[in-house]
């Protein structure tokens, strides 16, 4: 028989230098948002993303549930005299044309300077504007006593609870809810 040469031994390799440990205090990822979408909103025209995380601030709550910015394109080499995109949802177009010099003012008032001289709208679907969520009541008056002896009578748990939520808002609430 032969006789194998012996073999190499393996060398281990190097341990991995020890990582180096935070400085920083942790961050808000909404803190973050601007850093990191700011190259995404400045491919798309956008010389600040606040234009359209503000736009309900700008143009007001009424023309921001139909409308949305999509990129504004300036003359080359200039940051002023540029052209607002815009998309606006189906029917409404005409409404907007009319309210065009509002919203060229209150987008340049944004800025502080005129980067708006003219808007080209696109009809299109818009996202819902976000909703704002309401805290719950501070300080919960209990179920009035003519109500919640009648509760008590369901056998359904499921059912009881959903019922005495609602007496609950019902006698918390400051009379009818406005509907529309």
């Amino acid at each position: 028989m032969t006789e194998r040469p012996p073999t190499a031994k393996k060398t281990s390799r190097a341990a991995p230098p020890a990582e180096r440990p935070r400085v920083g205090a942790p961050r808000a990822i909404a803190d973050l948002m601007p850093e990191i979408g700011r190259t995404a909103f400045r491919k798309f025209g956008f010389v600040q993303s606040s234009i359209v995380t503000r736009w309900n601030d700008i143009v007001g709550v009424d023309y921001a549930a139909i409308t949305a910015p999509e990129s504004i394109r300036f003359p080359v080499g200039q940051k002023s005299g540029g052209t607002l995109q815009l998309t606006v949802m189906s029917g409404h177009a005409p409404m907007i044309q009319h309210a065009l010099p509002d919203i060229i003012e209150r987008v340049n008032r944004f800025f502080g300077y005129a980067a708006v001289v003219k808007v080209a709208m696109k009809q299109g679907m818009v996202g819902p504007a976000p909703v704002e969520r309401r805290p719950p009541p501070r300080n919960l008056k209990p179920i009035p006593v003519e109500l919640g002896d009648s509760l008590r009578d369901i056998g359904d748990p499921e059912l009881r609870k959903v019922l005495e939520s609602l007496a609950q808002g019902l006698a918390n609430s400051n009379g009818l809810p406005k509907i529309g």
